[in-house]
């Protein structure tokens, strides 16, 4: 089910560098949330299984049911919106695994997504978004007009945001040591900005719903890419300070906004 990956020289230093205990795997089979059987299948290839829990009381009574397996004491490895490449601290030491839907893309944006999270490992960021939001992700739900999916959706894609303002740091400073990971950072970023240039328009016109363009801005953050409003709001040092009190407080004026 899991295989070590062999790390190109470029990835390996950045391993070395940052992170040296972690390893990492590729995965035979696609997922978001990985069945608890085969999580567990990773006990055989690491010295420890530490499940994150955090209290039930932090989530609304309507929460999906995912996200309330995840904040139980159950070994839940991979959630909704992690992408194809999932850090975890949940085993000791550190692993990251490489899903299977990455196949077909191009090596450097591979390694760029390896890259990327093991620099959220190093930065210690925490692995989900109810570790950032804990108790106050019910302020967010009381200020977000969406149904529990949607909720969890723009949860995600601010986390993803606050994180990105931290990593894109990091990207930005590898020009010199790690060209080939920054010119894939930046092509990635490229790649983003008609889509993201356009995203309140689309938004007003019905083409694209808020979670959706939420998730797109989030994600065009790490890039340094220029966001249109509201979304532009997020790139700021203030979120980077006070992380979920800001997004919250974000989220209340922009759906006040809307209903206007």
């Amino acid at each position: 089910m899991f295989e070590a990956r062999e790390l190109p020289d470029r990835l390996e230093s950045v391993r070395e560098t940052r992170t040296p205990d972690v390893r990492v795997f590729d995965c035979e089979r696609d997922f978001e949330t990985l069945p608890p059987a085969l999580a567990e299948d990773l006990g055989l290839l690491v010295d420890a299984l530490e499940p994150a829990s955090y209290p039930a009381d932090w989530l609304p009574d309507d929460a999906p049911t995912l996200l309330a397996r995840y904040v139980s004491s159950d070994l839940t490895i991979g959630m909704p919106g992690d992408g194809s490449v999932v850090p975890t601290r949940q085993t000791e030491p550190p692993i990251v695994i490489v899903k299977p839907r990455v196949d077909g893309s191009p090596d450097p944006f591979v390694d760029f997504l390896i890259a990327e999270a093991l620099v959220r490992l190093d930065l210690g960021v925490p692995e989900h978004f109810i570790g950032f939001f804990e108790e106050s992700y019910r302020d967010l739900d009381a200020a977000v007009a969406l149904d529990p999916n949607g909720t969890y959706q723009v949860a995600a894609a601010l986390y993803d945001g606050w994180v990105g303002l931290q990593t894109r740091e990091v990207f930005a400073g590898w020009h010199d040591d790690h060209s080939e990971l920054a010119d894939a950072w930046q092509d990635a970023g490229t790649r983003l900005e008609d889509r993201v240039s356009g995203l309140s328009r689309a938004v007003a016109r019905g083409d694209t719903d808020f979670a959706d363009a939420t998730e797109l801005a989030c994600a065009a953050i790490k890039h340094a890419l220029e966001l249109p409003a509201p979304f532009a709001a997020l790139d700021t040092e203030a979120y980077l300070d006070h992380g979920p009190a800001y997004a919250i407080q974000w989220a209340e004026k922009t759906f006040d906004s809307l209903e206007d």
